[in-house]
């Protein structure tokens, strides 16, 4: 079979290779790849790391069963967890692998072993495209919406940019019943998440001082709950845009880890901060029976990966890129 592992260098970041099929050990199943879709954490793990097979999110066919597996065919259509060993319950140190991370290969290959409780069958009418968008970035925007308290119909959620977890938000938190600011600098992304259901629309380019819009749009109260997928350079901004008792999901690194965090509108609005580290399989086997059709910007060919890493790099799309593997 083939797969791809990081080179550890900026040009060119993959390097396709060729192994032996795998077998399934006991309790695993093989799954042939069909699609696997990007993250952000790919470009992280990509410019830190060498030497393993990148990628957490990928969907395809079982092709083998090892022993003691029970509830699995050949044959069976299955979208993969991104920590497949993170079944439900709380998260744990021995539940946080997760797949195409230091020590973990992932699903930029033809063939993977996994956990046979750690895939969830996908409906016939699910490409395996739209299956692979799911394990990272759906169930990121699932657990920010409804972990701990869920978002309540006629809510507030403010989401910012237009990447695959914001885009996610946006379509869950409207089957919700929730009222929805987006952010973007793209007028036209803003266009698009328009069609998906936003109600209210800033772009922070012209509108750099965006917390006050959101307030404005809330008669001065401010969001219910708000989504930051940016992180340090957005997070003040969102304490403010917040409302009294209001919540965040921070799930964000795009602007880097570290920065100065305005704890006093924390302490003063009483707003409860949460940090978001995707779920578990239980949330992606929920979200998967929600139907929802997940907004695919491009689709390369797997002997193209390099090339849908630049796409992500640039930063150009709307919802998500996914990569096509196998026939």
């Amino acid at each position: 079979m083939q797969h791809y592992i990081l080179t550890g260098h900026n040009l060119p970041k993959l390097q396709l290779v060729h192994s032996e099929d795998p077998s399934p050990g006991y309790g695993e199943i093989v799954v042939d790849l069909r699609a696997a879709s990007l993250n952000y954490r790919d470009l992280l793990i990509a410019q830190r790391f060498s030497d393993l097979v990148p990628m957490s999110d990928g969907a395809g066919v079982v092709s083998a069963i090892g022993d003691g597996v029970e509830g699995h065919a050949i044959g069976d259509r299955v979208v993969i967890a991104f920590m497949p060993k993170w079944l439900d319950g709380d998260f744990t140190e021995a539940k946080r692998a997760s797949l195409g991370g230091p020590g973990f290969d992932g699903v930029l290959t033809e063939r993977i072993v996994v956990p046979a409780t750690g895939v969830v069958r996908i409906p016939d009418a699910m490409t395996f495209e739209a299956a692979a968008t799911l394990p990272c970035a759906g169930v990121t925007a699932w657990s920010a919406l409804f972990e701990r308290r869920p978002v309540q119909p006629g809510e507030t959620v403010l989401l910012l940019g237009t990447g695959g977890v914001s885009i996610f938000a946006l379509q869950l938190a409207k089957m919700a019943g929730a009222r929805v600011i987006m952010t973007s600098s793209s007028d036209e992304k803003l266009e698009r998440a328009l069609a998906l259901g936003a109600d209210h629309l800033i772009n922070y380019r012209t509108v750099p001082d965006w917390e006050n819009e959101v307030l404005r749009l809330t008669n001065g109260i401010g969001a219910d709950l708000a989504v930051d997928v940016a992180g340090p350079a957005t997070l003040n901004k969102t304490l403010k845009a917040t409302r009294l008792g209001g919540r965040i999901s921070l799930m964000g690194v795009l602007t880097g880890f570290d920065g100065s965090v305005d704890t006093g509108v924390l302490l003063e609005k009483r707003i409860t901060l949460q940090g978001i580290y995707v779920g578990p399989v239980a949330t992606l086997q929920a979200l998967v029976k929600t139907n929802i059709a997940p907004q695919i910007d491009r689709v390369f060919p797997f002997e193209n990966a390099e090339a849908a890493y630049d796409a992500l790099q640039a930063a150009g799309h709307f919802g998500k890129l996914v990569i096509r593997i196998g026939k």
